[in-house]
């Protein structure tokens, strides 16, 4: 009986058509795989042109050729470059400020993609209206307008392409990062893009005070439910998942023995809104989750990690940027033990622990642990909760795809990417 439930949930899941979009980002390309592995992706989202580009006259080269990115997946994949992401929103704002200056970007944007053969773009401002990277430096007061012109700009870059390329937008998974996206603005927004990537991950970021799923069946839920509320037709949105687990350091005097969800955390992030080197990301790739290489040799370049095949000289220690060194930067949290010394705790060896003993929030539907011996706290994703967020979320609210960030990310196995071709239909 449930074998005959779950093909026929498959069937349904097919014949709706279900889109599935993924990101491959620059910065991981080891050990991408190859069209026999990618089916059932419709659409490859190569990250990024940096924002400012198209404010001018100016050429762009991606990190891989459309043609080389084309054979990696079926040949009806749509494939599409991504604009702006995490920390890249200046070239945004200028851009949308008038309409001389969308007018000049949106006719840059449509002369890149025709000229290199992309399929589509992809805006990824994070975010319109303000919370992003520079929220300490370029205060939300300053972004007030931005409300008023993200549409505009959006409609600028539709009327440029033309309706033979897709247009697609990342947005925003938390209420509160959601600034431009009101009731007033959403149909506006909405009208001029065929998909939404829902990016409903990094639910929990430096800027929290205590612990909480990153990602979850109930946050996910509750971020699609915000896009419902201001006008977003379902059809148009894809899911988003992560590739990726998150790790926050936690407050040594804390109850999160008793209480491993909304204890509290150590202070994130500095006043001027940068990184206090206490909280970060761990990949599903084989450079993070496999021991390392018995044939390691000793670094002579800086570098250092499983990619590279280097570790580092004796005395210097892996940051979790690959980069050899002796500060705290690169001894502290986030230093990889596998391929240098480290100073405190070690992430690795914690995020072993993780996965060894994590558990399972069934009533918000999210994987977690509590390291009481480095005092981290681990949250990510499980193919299991992807099947529960198919069921719960894509199928019950009739959603028009998934999403993934990124296809680099989870080169282990490939058991989350796997988790949603099942859930797709594949």
């Amino acid at each position: 009986m449930l074998k005959s439930l779950v093909f026929s949930l498959m069937a349904v899941q097919a014949a709706l058509g279900l889109r599935f979009a993924m990101y491959i980002d620059q910065y991981h390309t080891v050990d991408l795989p190859g069209s026999d592995q990618t089916q059932g992706i419709t659409h490859a989202i190569m990250a990024f042109a940096p924002s400012k580009q198209f404010n001018t006259d100016s050429s762009f080269t991606p990190f891989e050729s459309v043609e080389t990115m084309r054979k990696r997946f079926a040949p009806d994949t749509k494939v599409m470059i991504a604009i702006g992401g995490w920390g890249d929103t200046a070239g945004f704002s200028d851009g949308a400020k008038d309409e001389a200056s969308r007018t000049r970007y949106a006719k840059n944007v449509a002369a890149m993609i025709n000229n290199l053969g992309f399929d589509g773009v992809d805006i990824d401002w994070e975010y319109p209206g303000g919370n992003g990277e520079d929220y300490k430096k370029a205060p939300n007061s300053q972004k007030t307008g931005e409300i008023e012109t993200y549409p505009l700009f959006l409609q600028a870059i539709r009327d440029a392409i033309g309706k033979d390329k897709l247009l697609s937008v990342a947005v925003p998974g938390k209420r509160g990062d959601m600034i431009a996206f009101t009731k007033e603005q959403g149909p506006k927004i909405w009208s001029s893009v065929d998909m939404v990537n829902v990016m409903s991950y990094d639910l929990m970021n430096r800027r929290d005070n205590v612990t909480n799923h990153h990602t979850s069946v109930a946050g996910s839920l509750d971020t699609i439910k915000a896009y419902e509320e201001i006008g977003l037709d379902t059809a148009k949105m894809n899911l988003g998942f992560a590739y990726y687990a998150k790790w926050f350091t936690t407050d040594s005097n804390s109850d999160c023995a008793e209480h491993p969800i909304g204890c509290a955390v150590v202070t994130l992030e500095n006043p001027d809104g940068s990184d206090t080197g206490k909280s970060g990301v761990l990949t599903f790739e084989k450079s993070s989750m496999a021991p390392a290489p018995d044939n390691l040799t000793t670094s002579t370049d800086g570098t250092c990690g499983y990619a590279k095949g280097t570790k580092c000289p004796s005395g210097s220690c892996c940051s979790q940027y690959g980069n050899c060194g002796t500060g705290d930067d690169f001894c502290q949290a986030g230093c990889l033990s596998d391929y240098g010394e480290c100073k405190g705790i070690s992430v690795t060896d914690s995020w072993r622990r993780a996965l060894k003993d994590g558990k399972t929030d069934e009533q918000l539907g999210g994987q977690y642990y509590w390291d009481s011996t480095a005092n981290l706290f681990w949250t990510w994703d499980t193919p299991e909760l992807i099947d529960r967020k198919f069921k719960d979320i894509v199928t019950a609210e009739k959603l028009g795809g998934v999403m993934a960030w990124s296809l680099g990310e989870d080169t282990l196995n490939w058991e989350h990417m796997k988790a949603m071709q099942k859930g797709s239909g594949q």
